[in-house]
């Protein structure tokens, strides 16, 4: 097959002419032309994918928690720790996932993979919504006793959530770096395309599941759970043939030396441990210009990794083990780490939508017209619904105003965007704790404190304005994140880099389940109820939102003093 080419290319060398782009060859291995291949046409094809499967994925998490508390019976504190801990691992999948793209199979085919896997996942997932019914005729039609067993539910039902989980692991990190390959980082117009390929990246896919999302989550709240996950595998059946449909408008990277990435990073390593006791070499500046790196790079930070440039003691000779670009490759993806850690809180304040913040909405007063009553889970689409708006004014007008008087073709640098939306999270939870402080008094006030499945005489809209700040922290935040994480690798680690960005919200997913158990231990117990209490009339989510808050604004100040001494990497170097 003559895509091979394309995936397994260690060896090939790509030659620079006026119409290809350096680095990309086409589905048939051929150096990639600028015109016929990539930029927005085969991004098209890519965003397409991946809205189908955020809207697969929303469809699924937005309202787990009440399947959770539903059918399959489980209290608040424990559906919300496993939404978090399943969420949690989602995050960190994608890691591995980008490990398998970047080594080995190459980003077309793990995605390609990946989608087979994510459709039996769904598959599997609608079968034990009609388990119950299935088993529930055999037993009517055999008088088998007993007629069902629970067990069975849970066992396949958590089974197929993280077959998703590992095939989501496969799919996200590489669709996204997939489809910012398709433009041309050396190119100037290329390059802003790039750019605006994330900002319009996060709008299609908030646009796509925010429609979806609500209209799942009502099939799911009032018709059938197995039609509400049934429809999500038909969605990422259509994914697949679409992403196959652009095979061959793609541009695909191949590797620019040799030695693969994770060898070249590791071995950098190895040989700084080796001559840990031997003085740092000195480097000139012109050794390192010639490499593609700002100077005062190597002699400011991670001087211990200079030590891989000496040769070990065993052998003769001034020969280094090491080049100067892999010491700075290595020096690149080390001074990821901070910015990743201080990135932590937000993401333990991102997972409270799809979980306490539905609960709420569950209490609330939802009808809008005659009976009908909107599904608390889909209150989650206005944080769509303040991405959209925020990212057309971001993209539109804050860019181009903020670009003439920065000279930044971004109009901000990635790290005072990730900033922004991490203080603008810090106000979203001190809402958040007001809003549930007055819904609090308000059971209060009308006696349902104690009749929890009493609808408290209040609208579901007053929790509007925190899912808005969500939205509008996410465009900041989020899309900064991925653009940090991608521009900021190596080349051929760039899934990698979008990997270690989702991994920054599984891990926040699962420090929020560890804290969500401790809470509960802490404050609960015999006679008391704890603030996360399944009677939420008297429990105190306000507590825990001010806790976040607070946390917040530490991880805003950490990261302050990180980014302000964070040394970006020149573009295009790596």
């Amino acid at each position: 097959m003559a895509i091979s080419s394309a995936f397994h290319a260690d060896n090939v060398e790509t030659p620079m002419l006026v119409n290809t782009v350096d680095g990309a060859v086409d589905y048939r291995g051929r150096p990639a032309s600028r015109f016929d291949s990539g930029g927005w046409r085969s991004a098209a094809y890519i965003i397409g994918v991946e809205v189908a499967e955020r809207s697969a994925y929303g469809g699924i998490v937005s309202n787990l928690v009440t399947f959770l508390t539903g059918p399959l019976g489980q209290s608040t504190a424990t559906a919300a720790a496993n939404v978090n801990f399943w969420d949690g691992t989602a995050s960190l999948l994608p890691l591995l996932g980008a490990f398998v793209a970047d080594s080995f199979l190459g980003r077309y085919r793990t995605i390609t993979l990946a989608s087979f896997l994510y459709i039996l996942g769904l598959g599997l997932l609608t079968l034990s919504a009609i388990l119950p019914s299935l088993i529930g005729f055999e037993c009517q039609s055999h008088k088998l006793i007993p007629c069902y067993s629970p067990q069975l539910q849970v066992l396949l039902f958590f089974f197929s959530l993280y077959v998703v989980a590992v095939a989501q692991g496969g799919h996200k990190p590489c669709t996204q770096a997939f489809g910012a390959d398709q433009f041309d980082g050396q190119d100037q117009e290329e390059c802003k395309a790039k750019s605006s390929f994330f900002n319009w990246w996060y709008f299609s896919l908030c646009a796509g599941s925010s429609v979806t999302a609500s209209i799942l989550n009502y099939i799911q709240d009032n018709l059938s759970w197995a039609l509400g996950f049934g429809i999500p595998c038909m969605l990422m059946v259509i994914a697949l043939t679409v992403f196959l449909l652009g095979t061959s408008t793609y541009r695909y990277s191949i590797p620019q030396n040799g030695k693969g990435p994770f060898m070249r990073i590791g071995s950098v390593f190895v040989a700084a441990f080796r001559n840990w006791q031997r003085s740092t070499p000195t480097t000139t500046p012109t050794e390192l210009e010639f490499q593609g790196f700002l100077p005062h790079q190597k002699s400011q930070q991670f001087k211990f990794l200079d030590k891989a440039l000496l040769a070990p003691n065993h052998l003769n000779g001034d020969g280094s083990v090491c080049t100067i670009a892999e010491v700075e490759e290595a020096k690149a993806v080390l001074r990821l780490f901070p910015i990743w850690g201080t990135c932590l809180i937000y993401a333990i304040v991102f997972s409270q939508s799809s979980t306490f913040f539905t609960k709420q909405g569950v209490t609330m007063e939802r009808t809008i017209y005659g009976r009908f009553k909107i599904p608390a889970a889909s209150l989650q689409s206005f944080i769509d619904i303040g991405i959209l708006i925020t990212i057309l004014i971001y993209d539109r007008i804050f860019v181009p105003l903020t670009r003439s008087y920065t000279r930044n073709p971004s109009g901000i640098t990635m790290l005072q965007r990730i900033g922004t939306g991490i203080f603008i999270s810090v106000f979203s939870m001190i809402v958040s704790a007001v809003v549930e402080m007055r819904r609090l008094r308000t059971a209060q006030v009308y006696d349902l404190v104690d009749k929890p499945s009493e609808t408290i005489p209040m609208s579901v809209w007053w929790l509007v304005p925190q899912y808005l700040l969500f939205g509008i922290a996410d465009v900041f935040t989020m899309v900064g994140l991925q653009e940090f994480f991608y521009d900021q690798v190596p080349t051929e680690l760039r899934s990698i880099g979008l990997a270690l960005y989702l991994s920054v919200f599984g891990v926040g997913s699962f420090i929020s389940s560890f804290l969500v158990s401790a809470i509960e231990r802490a404050t609960g117990g015999v006679g008391r109820d704890s603030w996360f209490s399944n009677n939420l009339n008297r429990a105190h989510l306000d507590y825990f939102y001010l806790l976040l808050a607070g946390l917040s604004l530490g991880g805003f100040a950490a990261y302050f003093h990180f980014a302000r001494s964070y040394i970006y990497n020149r573009r295009g170097t790596l």
